[in-house]
């Protein structure tokens, strides 16, 4: 599998895809959960958001190194014992992926769930459930496969680290915006029927076409 050559314009377009034009929220729609629950309040979602910042470079640093130096090394001679049960043209690759990234990334969880409660207990309170529920957040998962098997290049080190600091950028930056405006919104004389989340909804439909017009300024895979 060739190796993707970074150099500092390859960044430069990596930070723009993650942030504006392939933004994980708005454009993949990865991680509407917690972007609509801990939207209400601008200092609950910057805490979300730098949680989900954090738990994605790490994730991104460590899943690289698991796909490149404990799966595609020993996935073969490890898997051996099991192929002979389900078939011989069958790869355990992916469910061992897929494994290893959860397990990875639930780790990273219940690292920043015990820092918080320590340290931000009002944060950690503000919050709530949507915390540990950053282990099941799709984009976090999202991020860290697209780092290792999204493309026939593979990433470098450097490279997917930055992609997975990025991203979180990206989903700290519209959940930012998304507070902003349901802050605004809540002191607006709105019909019951959209008050709460149905006008959450629509604010997150005209963000996502708004950000639509950023997708000219690098070409996305």
């Amino acid at each position: 599998m060739q190796e993707y050559t970074v150099d500092m314009g390859s960044f430069f377009a990596i930070l723009i895809s993650m942030v504006f034009v392939s933004n994980f929220v708005l454009a993949r729609f990865l991680g509407l959960c917690p972007f609509i629950g801990v939207t209400k309040r601008t200092d609950s979602a910057f805490g979300m958001g730098m949680a989900v910042t954090f738990v994605m470079t790490l994730a991104s640093a460590v899943t690289w190194l698991i796909h490149r130096y404990v799966l595609l090394a020993h996935s073969v001679t490890g898997a051996n014992i099991f192929v002979r049960f389900i078939g011989p043209e069958t790869s355990l690759e992916p469910v061992l992926r897929t494994i290893s990234y959860i397990l990875v990334i639930a780790t990273l969880v219940q690292l920043v769930e015990m820092f918080l409660k320590k340290s931000v207990p009002a944060l950690y309170q503000s919050l709530g459930i949507f915390l540990p529920l950053i282990t099941t957040n799709c984009a976090v998962l999202g991020v860290a496969l697209l780092n290792t098997t999204a493309t026939e290049e593979v990433l470098t080190f450097p490279a997917a680290v930055f992609q997975g600091f990025c991203a979180g950028l990206g989903f700290l930056v519209v959940m930012i915006l998304m507070s902003g405006i349901r802050e605004r919104l809540e002191v607006l004389d709105l019909p019951e029927a959209v008050k709460g989340i149905p006008i959450a909804l629509v604010a997150t439909a005209l963000m996502a076409l708004a950000f639509t017009g950023f997708g000219g300024l690098i070409t996305v895979p």
